[in-house]
Formats: structure tokens, sequence, C-alpha cells
């Protein structure tokens, strides 16, 4: 579940914020003026979401090892590299 809150009411209420993440399991988005500036989620949540995000980048990385660049015979200056894929 996420709650909103204003940043004006969230430093009113910090402890109590603190405590609905860690031990509600919230997730608790502040707010000025209605648009979102900071999350807070439980230590647990960041961790999950670094993994998440690790696993990506190294799918990203790996599809991109398959990828070689090469330039038309003559061309190589003039227009740069071109890329080709090649299967695993």
């Amino acid at each position: 579940m996420v709650y909103e809150i204003p940043v004006t009411q969230a430093r009113a209420e910090l402890a109590d914020l603190i405590n609905r993440v860690v031990y509600g399991g919230e997730r608790v988005v502040v707010t000025r003026h209605g648009k979102p500036l900071a999350a807070l989620v439980s230590a647990a949540d960041l961790e999950r979401l670094e993994k998440a995000e690790a696993a990506g980048e190294e799918r990203a990385t790996g599809s991109l090892s398959s990828v070689r660049m090469t330039s038309a015979p003559g061309e190589h200056g003039r227009f740069g590299g071109v890329a080709e894929h090649r299967e695993r």
C-alpha cells in the first residue's frame, strides 16, 4: 500500500511514518504541491529494488556484448560504425 503525505506534514510525523514503513509494510510518498518528491521504503524493499536494478543492468550488458560494430568497406572514416547483431 502506498500512502502519500505532504512534506510539511511528513516533517511533523517522521517517527510515525518510519514505523508505518518498517512495521506496517507501507510505502510512503512525500509530496510538495501534490507532486512526488521522495519515497520512504523499508530497508528490505530497498534491497529488493537494488537487486532488481542490478539484474536488469546485467541483462542489458549481456545483450550489448553480442553486438559488434562494423563499417561498410571503405566508409569507416566517413560514416562511423554500423551495428551488427550476432546470435550467441
